[in-house]
């Protein structure tokens, strides 16, 4: 299913991305570009920014004994990406339920201007001790209520795979 278009300056009014940064040589395969096992690596990257803006530092994790389990992902490759080509990384926040959260990341290639990849996930906030999903602590949940709330008054509907749901 192809994604519909999305222009860039649409992704750029979601804010400043979670991550930029130039694609290093190690990450070509034998085609020239990106190898697909590390647009998963960069979009886990750029989901510690994201966490963060919510609430959800690692430090916050340590002092609570909590941590987070993504239990779904889906990746549509839009453009290829190649060495040396510059990416920024958006988000945007799709739903949530107490203890899930669903969400879109857009990799921008900004060497080329191009919507390179789309990342959807479902993430769930976690008690470590118990290694099981747990309700988002009031604060955290008020958080990530203000920016869905944000996100769904954008004009542009997200691009949903369609077989996810927070």
């Amino acid at each position: 299913m192809k994604p519909p278009q999305i222009p860039l300056e649409s992704i750029a009014e979601l804010g400043p991305p979670c991550l930029r940064l130039t694609i290093p040589e190690e990450y070509r395969d034998e085609n020239g570009h990106m190898n697909m096992r590390w647009y998963l690596a960069v979009f886990d990257d750029a989901g510690y920014p994201l966490q963060e803006s919510l609430g959800l530092s690692q430090q916050y994790h340590a002092a609570h004994g909590t941590g987070g389990f993504d239990l779904e992902h889906h990746i549509h490759y839009v453009n290829e990406v190649l060495p040396g080509d510059a990416v920024a990384v958006y988000a945007r926040l799709v739903d949530q339920t107490a203890k899930r959260i669903h969400y879109l990341m857009f990799m921008v290639n900004e060497t080329r201007g191009t919507l390179a990849s789309i990342f959807e996930c479902v993430n769930s906030f976690a008690d470590m001790k118990k290694r099981r999903t747990a309700p988002y602590p009031a604060a955290i949940a008020a958080e990530i209520a203000q920016v869905l709330d944000e996100h769904r008054k954008l004009d542009w509907a997200p691009p949903l795979c369609g077989v996810m749901s927070a």
